[in-house]
């Protein structure tokens, strides 16, 4: 099994095999039958989401998707492919770090009091199914988060550690993909328990499966399976390499994170944000956005009271209030805080960018700002700016 901060790299657990749809259908009840919770991609209301699965059948086949900025829809295949599809309006982090987790719960004693009840972590043991290497990547940007530092959110360990991580490498990246700038894929190079190549050409349907930790591998041993052969080795990693070939979009090839440091106050940021709402669907669909809030309940009589933790977003105006206002008072404000951080200051913060390249703040945002376009056209303005001095 993978833990938080990167673990699951053990050589020993290496092992590499070929499976079908059967042996697909077999990984979901073995890992049913070890006590897990299997989530992944299925089709439903009209989008590939992430949902409890039964068996493999329930899986996307055939199904790929459309996307643009602003843009997202589905559409059949000509092939029964079950993980040619991008990054849907979901991400991991809904199960890791949900939406809203109750923290605690109190009730009115007969003397007028208060006995407040802790809430126990939630105890569950999650196999993530289809996990794509920009949302391995996402993951562990959030295991640092979470639990890399000396604040560590039990909620999320809970959840996080001992989950069993199956990746499914990229080989059909979407119009809005950028995963290639930013380093996280198509490949997955780290962090799960198995990875997963897809191919389908005239000598079938199969999956490349290798093991990345000795878990991955003892599951493999489990399943219906055949030798790895040199033909589906290089059609899978001819399909990955094609695939980072074929990115939607691209940021520019400059350090973003000095880019965001020295275009605070270019002109770009009025622009942009004369188009922005601050309806923050960037940070709910972003897979490292991590910011909450905390919300007390209780019922009429007085006599419960909850405290819930929910996400929360850089772009509400009472995010930053304080006793004088809010900090960030403007659209411009916000949204440059919420692009200076992802790409520059988380660094600082946490050795790492805070975007994988996912697309989902594109393809999610409902009048169609995409962020690449915006690091290009600041450095655009940099590059001129400094032309003219």
């Amino acid at each position: 099994m993978t833990h938080p901060e990167g673990a699951g790299d053990d050589d020993a657990g290496r092992t590499e095999a070929v499976l079908d749809r059967e042996g697909l259908d077999a990984l979901v009840r073995v890992l049913v039958r070890r006590g897990r919770t299997v989530i992944g991609p299925t089709v439903r209301d009209g989008a590939i989401v992430l949902d409890e699965l039964e068996s493999a059948e329930a899986l996307p086949f055939g199904w790929g998707v459309e996307l643009q900025a602003g843009q997202y829809r589905v559409r059949r295949r000509a092939d029964a492919a079950a993980f040619a599809h991008s990054a849907g309006p979901q991400s991991w982090k809904s199960f890791l770090h949900p939406e809203r987790v109750r923290q605690w719960s109190a009730d009115r004693r007969p003397d007028g009091g208060m006995t407040v009840h802790a809430e126990a972590p939630e105890s569950v043991s999650y196999a993530f199914l289809g996990v794509r290497p920009c949302d391995l990547r996402a993951i562990r940007i959030l295991d640092r988060v979470m639990s890399g530092g000396r604040y560590r959110d039990p909620a999320y360990l809970s959840r996080r550690t001992g989950a069993f991580l199956i990746a499914a490498e990229c080989t059909e990246p979407g119009a809005t993909c950028f995963c290639v700038s930013m380093g996280t894929g198509p490949a997955a190079d780290a962090g799960y328990d198995l990875a997963l190549t897809e191919v389908v050409d005239a000598d079938g349907h199969r999956f490349l499966c290798r093991s990345g930790t000795p878990e991955g591998a003892a599951v493999l041993a489990e399943l219906p399976r055949r030798g790895a052969d040199e033909p589906t080795r290089q059609a899978a990693a001819r399909a990955v390499d094609e695939a980072a070939g074929r990115m939607g979009r691209s940021m520019p090839p400059v350090d973003l994170r000095t880019l965001m440091r020295d275009t605070l106050e270019a002109e770009r940021w009025d622009d942009v944000t004369a188009r922005c709402l601050s309806c923050g669907n960037c940070t709910m669909v972003c897979p490292t956005c991590f910011c909450t809030t905390s919300e007390d309940v209780t019922d009429l009589t007085g006599d419960h009271a909850e405290r819930w933790r929910r996400w929360d977003s850089c772009y509400d105006l009472d995010f930053s209030l304080l006793h004088d206002g809010p900090v960030r008072a403007s659209p411009r404000s916000r949204y440059r805080q919420w692009l200076t951080h992802k790409l520059g200051t988380w660094h600082d913060q946490f050795d790492s960018s805070g975007c994988v390249g996912c697309g989902r703040c594109i393809v999610w945002c409902p009048t169609g700002i995409d962020l690449t376009e915006e690091a290009h056209a600041l450095h655009r303005e940099a590059a001129h700016r400094e032309g003219a001095s």
